[in-house]
């Protein structure tokens, strides 16, 4: 069993994982994330702890199924192309969506998030890198080449960044590479000051900061960027496969404009 100490940002990936597991242990997973269900088993980690309600796994399944699916229509457009998965935690993106040769795939994370993925992950596909680096300064990005178009994924990611960290990481990576997409999640500027109703991130120590009002504030960054789409996360489909009780409250929430904007999954191009 791994013994982990992990505080503020990096432990709410521990909520993430577990509600994957518990998707995948469900006789209607939707994300079929078997290897999450085997990282839990490994982990000495009282798992009942991170905040997960029941129910909640399968809107974090839901949310990576959409995620994945745009990273497999950039895989297809671009079969040879560089991912960049920022803040990967121990998302098992890269075995999931299984890229082909052609593809350069970085997971990039702190250290310590490195360190476990090292141990309960196979490390050794071909074209495959992990980064133990925090994704703010700059130095990482030196060592990853700039001559293929990217995808950068940020699940679960901007909320953490402070606005400006966010803002210059876009504007590095845009400069970077001579062009791409960028596939995130981002909360409004309401969501984030209700964070004190995230069990999660109230479990793990964690704090949010930037929010995010709709795409301009997005392409403001750099003049190279466009809004390709903006889905609110009540909008993805799949909900007609949660309990009754999430079905509810996403139809409410989708009859609340304030609501709807909370959380947005992006796809921006450059």
């Amino acid at each position: 069993m791994e013994k982990i100490r992990l505080t503020g940002a990096q432990a709410t990936m521990l909520a993430t994982l577990y509600g994957k597991a518990v998707d995948a242990g469900s006789p209607r997973s939707i994300l079929h994330d078997t290897m999450a269900l085997d990282a839990v088993r490994k982990i000495d980690h009282d798992f009942s702890q991170v905040g997960m309600k029941p129910g909640d796994a399968a809107t974090v399944a839901l949310r990576s199924l959409h995620f994945d699916g745009w990273t497999r229509e950039f895989l297809a457009a671009h079969p040879s192309c560089t991912v960049l998965h920022l803040g990967c935690g121990m998302d098992t993106r890269v075995f999931r969506v299984d890229p082909g040769s052609g593809v350069r795939w970085y997971d990039v994370d702190y250290p310590d998030v490195i360190d476990l993925r090292r141990k309960l992950y196979p490390a050794d596909r071909p074209g495959y890198e992990l980064v133990a680096a925090s994704v703010t300064p700059p130095g990482w990005l030196d060592q990853v080449p700039g001559d293929l178009p990217v995808l950068v994924v940020a699940e679960g990611l901007t909320m953490y960044l402070r606005e400006e960290e966010g803002r210059e990481l876009f504007r590095r990576i845009v400069e970077h590479f001579p062009g791409g997409q960028f596939v995130f999640d981002a909360f409004s500027r309401r969501g984030i000051r209700m964070q004190r109703m995230n069990k999660p991130v109230q479990v793990a120590g964690a704090t949010l900061h930037w929010g995010v009002d709709g795409a301009a504030e997005l392409t403001s960054v750099h003049p190279r960027l466009r809004c390709l789409d903006a889905v609110s996360a009540f909008d993805i489909g799949g909900y007609d496969r949660v309990g009754v009780r999430y079905r509810a409250l996403v139809g409410v929430a989708r009859m609340l404009p304030f609501m709807r904007r909370m959380a947005v999954m992006y796809r921006l191009a450059f």
